[in-house]
């Protein structure tokens, strides 16, 4: 007998520790639920963030108190299972609602969510609404889309001024002549380098000639001599 009001004693501890953090359940109850069924239910709701156990009605009760979800689990009768979640209750309520679509041997007794009282027709109401993830992913959607028409706006903008400016210029609409002019009239300016380049062209040309006259001016002098030492001889 003590043995057996340890191990109670052992399992309320259990329970109340996991309860205290969560904010929804959903209680049901089975009658001929295999062990392979039970097994799938249990994966079911684990994957859905949730826990299941199946509980002694006064065990659950005591397990319950203090807690967000003891109002569901006070004055239970029958056969009981309790699922329960700190996440998102829809997430439970759509995992379950589907699981006892399939398998007519459990069925939902009642549920609580953030310490409200839920009958079974309201866990199938909760069963049909958006999860969290959904109703995130729809408001991020919300959120990001006016950005991203404007966006869209700006590059179509964008897009179709270059295409008028590009037609413009074409039909020489800016003037395209006249703006010719001071092109060609700044044309003669050149780059620091290529002014010490022709600087430099210059120096070598410059360098060159006096050597290229030299030859000439020598050749006449040479004439001029002979010139001169023939001309006495004549006479």
């Amino acid at each position: 007998m003590a043995l057996t009001k340890a191990k109670k004693n052992a399992k309320v501890s259990m329970m109340a520790k996991e309860l205290e953090s969560s904010t929804s359940a959903i209680i049901g109850s089975f009658k001929g639920l295999t062990a392979s069924k039970d097994f799938e239910l249990r994966k079911v709701i684990r994957e859905a963030g949730g826990s299941y156990h199946v509980v002694k009605n006064k065990l659950a009760a005591k397990s319950a108190e203090g807690t967000k979800v003891e109002a569901a689990l006070k004055g239970l009768k029958g056969v009981s299972s309790v699922a329960y979640t700190s996440g998102d209750p829809v997430a439970l309520a759509k995992a379950l609602s589907t699981w006892v679509k399939e398998n007519a041997e459990f069925t939902f007794k009642l549920g609580i969510v953030d310490g409200k009282l839920i009958n079974v027709a309201e866990i199938e109401a909760l069963s049909k609404l958006p999860g969290k993830e959904e109703l995130f992913s729809k408001l991020l959607f919300l959120i990001q889309s006016p950005a991203q028409r404007l966006a869209t706006v700006i590059n179509a903008t964008g897009r179709n001024l270059a295409v008028v400016v590009n037609m413009a210029a074409e039909q020489g609409k800016f003037g395209a002549p006249a703006a010719a002019a001071p092109a060609a009239e700044e044309a003669p300016a050149e780059s620091p380098v290529a002014e010490v380049a022709a600087a430099h062209v210059e120096e070598s040309a410059a360098a060159e000639q006096p050597s290229e006259a030299a030859q000439p001016e020598n050749g006449t002098a040479s004439q001029a001599g002979e010139a001169a030492t023939t001309e006495p001889a004549e006479g």
